[in-house]
């Protein structure tokens, strides 16, 4: 019951993550920015990890798990509220500010929800079970671009020079249209988290307190997780995956639009954004049963190497090719997260909170490594910019081979 409960928490907030790459289009139009501007977005989403999982793993120690997940989903429903007065007043800096609120909340999901699902139950089995819920998340980014792209991108962007050949009752009229197609989703979505919130604190789960800073006596520092050869390379793997995985998912639907790629529509486009998300549901699902029947580690690496092909395949090739075989990347992504999460907080005991935090901060990846994709996409062509999640992929082939290995730490006397 309790895995069951905790698992629709996974799937808002991959609905969330996700709808920023339906976002990212629209307000490229609507603000006329470049593709490094407008990874900004993705920027300050997932730089509010970075900033917020310390302060997120404080409220984890001092509330524990459950209350965390309330407080999480109400602080996620107060930044969907914030695009409201964003989309009125049609101020860029202003979207930047909701996301952050709302990503923050996110912060605190990640935080309390991914270790709570991998404690609960046997530690050989972890990967699996975190898979699994990581599954219903992948739902949540399956259905968002489809959501998305019959709202938010449902209304056509039209440029500053359109926009001013139109008459002052037009332009009203447009830009209120413009302002509601992001803010009815956003406050709908602001509802249903309150909802969730509601729902989740009427249900006793389990406290596990014994895998939280409430038991550790000894009161370790994050310096001290980080001793751990296992969760330092852990957080680079979660940096680098996340920042490969937001990367595709964020270009995608430019770079589908292109003439020598999709030659289609944003908002068709946008439907591959969920086939995308969708190949990484179907393989958590199948990923489930396969880590619970063979060697996590040797997954990991076998995935991530088949991505690397795929990589390569869509940056030499065009047309049909080059389209299906960044799309078909999100299969493979599937069991990634998980994963490494769960190697990386394997034995820490008491340093579980403390791992934790560490490995949801370097989710800061999914800021840094889209907005120097953009940057390479405005020099180098959208195309040949998909080399930095190729590299990505190398290190996960890295850490499932050797990096994710537990190794003797000062602490370990002390466990």
């Amino acid at each position: 019951m309790a895995l069951t409960v905790i698992t629709t928490v996974f799937f808002m907030w991959g609905f969330l993550t996700c709808l920023n790459d339906i976002l990212i289009p629209h307000l490229k139009a609507v603000f006329e920015l470049s593709y490094a501007q407008v990874m900004l977005v993705q920027f300050t989403f997932f730089g509010a990890y970075f900033l917020m999982s310390l302060p997120a793993g404080r409220v984890v120690a001092h509330l524990g798990y459950k209350k965390s997940i309330v407080a999480g989903l109400i602080i996620a429903g107060i930044g969907a509220v914030g695009f409201w007065p964003a989309a009125g007043l049609r101020l860029y800096p202003a979207f930047l500010g909701a996301l952050f609120v709302l990503a923050t909340g996110i912060t605190v999901l990640q935080v309390a929800a991914n270790p709570y699902v991998a404690l609960l139950g046997p530690e050989r089995t972890s990967s699996s079970r975190l898979t699994l819920a990581q599954a219903l998340n992948s739902l949540g980014t399956t259905i968002a671009p489809w959501f998305g792209s019959l709202l938010i991108l449902s209304t056509k962007v039209k440029s500053a020079s359109e926009i001013a050949a139109l008459s002052a009752s037009q332009q009203t009229l447009y830009r209120a249209q413009e302002a509601q197609s992001v803010q009815t989703p956003y406050i709908g979505l602001a509802v249903v988290l309150v909802l969730l919130a509601v729902f989740v604190w009427i249900f006793r789960l389990p406290k596990l307190e014994e895998t939280t800073e409430q038991a550790d006596t000894d009161r370790h520092s994050l310096l001290d997780a980080l001793r751990y050869p296992h969760v330092l390379f852990g957080v680079l793997g979660i940096f680098f995956y996340v920042g490969a995985e937001v990367s595709i998912g964020s270009f995608m639907v430019n770079y589908l639009a292109q003439p020598s790629i999709g030659h289609m529509s944003d908002q068709e486009a946008a439907h591959y954004v969920s086939l995308y998300w969708g190949g990484a549901m179907v393989g958590r699902f199948l990923g489930s049963a396969l880590l619970a029947a063979f060697s996590p580690r040797k997954l990991l690496a076998i995935f991530a190497s088949v991505n690397i092909l795929l990589l390569l395949t869509t940056i030499t090739t065009s047309g049909d090719t080059a389209m299906y075989s960044i799309v078909a990347i999100g299969l493979f992504n599937s069991i990634m997260f998980p994963t490494i999460f769960s190697l990386g907080i394997e034995r820490m005991g008491p340093l579980t909170g403390k791992a934790s935090s560490l490995l949801i901060m370097a989710i800061v990846g999914g800021a840094v490594l889209p907005f120097l994709q953009g940057f390479l996409a405005d020099n180098i062509g959208i195309q040949h910019a998909f080399v930095l999640p190729l590299l990505c992929y190398a290190y996960i082939v890295f850490y499932g081979m050797r990096g994710s290995y537990i190794r003797t730490a000062p602490v370990d006397a002390q466990q």
